[in-house]
């Protein structure tokens, strides 16, 4: 590079409008330099731009921009850099923050902090709602050796702080072009646990929930506490299930939810440890594609024997079925997102290349690749960049 040429760094501020950007890189073109680097972001109507210009005759290009800006009413200054300043070296991630009231400086900070500790540089952070300050995006590179599983557990603790959800996710091409989701039943699409509403009308109610609760935090093997659960029920009839179908509170936000990512052409499926006949209920219902759940065996008197037919619906069969769901559409991994809440659901949500804890059991929490604990389901839409416009 000739000596006259220099690298200059021009930063511009003030009230945003149209044709800021077009004047000023007409000056730059005209006068032959070369634009290797620019960011601008727009915060409260205030316009910030930055670019990065190599130049000869460099004192005409930079009056001219000077001269320019003051025209439009914005400040421009300008520095001199070395050109030959490394980028940082890491991977790229975004950090989705949202909250169903407020994102709060107490908040912000404390995110800063936590990424700073573990020398993450944060990049750029853009409001995601325009209506109001609640979901935020921090684009960030992670060091070559830092551990995101730490770096989670340290997010964890401050989303549960602030009840503000986060999630730590890759920035790469997959990030937005998710195709498949695929859904958990019992306390994920809907508000309660089936199997606990079953053991009331049976008459079972507290025995049942107690092995629920073991089965759910991973404290019992899932397939035995399914069998003994289910063998409690012997007698219940199927006008006991019908009602209970009809009283099923779908969670906050669900058909929103359902009703975006349909219109985006999501293909969506319902795999659950639960049962079929409400599964088979819920999808279509809510429109989904697939439902995959196990089924009960009925007598001749439409009364439940006890027993369960065919093959258990385990984690390590939600996992399988996802897996063949993904290829039976043609769709990778990568692209596909898990959403669930018990310990059984793990190996489906480490499957997907999104597993997201929803309103999870704290094993689940701490184990899922992201968690989302405090608002309604829409706020997946934010993890999936899915723009507000959508909603």
């Amino acid at each position: 590079m000739s000596q006259s040429v220099k690298t200059v760094l021009f930063t511009v501020s003030g009230p945003d409008r149209p044709g800021i950007t077009s004047n000023l890189m007409a000056i730059v073109h005209s006068s032959g330099s070369k634009l290797i680097d620019m960011g601008q972001a727009v915060t409260h109507g205030l316009l910030s731009l930055s670019f990065v210009v190599e130049m000869e005759n460099g004192e005409n290009v930079i009056k001219e921009l000077l001269f320019q800006a003051d025209q439009m009413g914005l400040k421009l200054t300008h520095q001199e850099i070395n050109n030959k300043t490394n980028q940082a070296l890491g991977e790229k991630f975004v950090l989705s923050c949202v909250s169903g009231k407020k994102i709060t400086a107490s908040f912000v900070g404390e995110i800063a902090k936590c990424l700073s500790d573990q020398n993450i540089n944060i990049h750029r952070i853009d409001n995601m709602n325009s209506m109001d300050f609640k979901a935020l995006e921090v684009l960030t590179t992670m060091p070559e050796g830092v551990v995101s599983d730490e770096v989670k557990k340290e997010l964890l603790k401050i989303s549960n702080l602030h009840k503000i959800d986060i999630a730590l996710l890759k920035d790469n091409v997959f990030r937005r072009s998710k195709r498949l989701i695929v859904f958990d039943m019992d306390s994920t699409l809907i508000q309660t646990e089936v199997i606990d509403e079953m053991a009331e009308r049976a008459g079972v109610g507290n025995e049942v929930k107690a092995i629920t609760e073991q089965a759910m935090n991973g404290e019992m093997n899932f397939d035995e506490s399914l069998k003994t659960r289910v063998s409690k029920l012997n007698g219940l009839s199927t006008d006991e299930m019908y009602s209970i179908l009809e009283n099923l509170p779908l969670t906050p936000g669900v058909e929103e939810f359902v009703r975006t990512v349909k219109g985006l052409g999501y293909k969506l499926a319902l795999i659950s440890g639960g049962f079929n006949f409400f599964a088979q209920a819920l999808k279509d219902k809510l429109g989904l594609d697939y439902a995959f759940a196990n089924d009960l065996e009925i007598d001749a008197n439409n009364k439940l024997t006890g027993k369960l037919k065919g093959t258990i619906v385990n984690p390590e069969q939600k996992s399988m079925i996802l897996k063949i769901i993904a290829q039976q559409e043609n769709i990778s991994l990568d692209q596909v997102v898990a959403i669930g809440d018990g310990a059984n659901d793990l190996p489906m949500l480490s499957t997907a290349g999104l597993g997201i804890a929803f309103h999870a059991k704290d094993i689940v929490r701490q184990q899922a690749q992201n968690h989302m604990s405090h608002g309604p389901m829409t706020t997946i839409l934010y993890f999936l960049g899915i723009p507000e416009s959508t909603h």
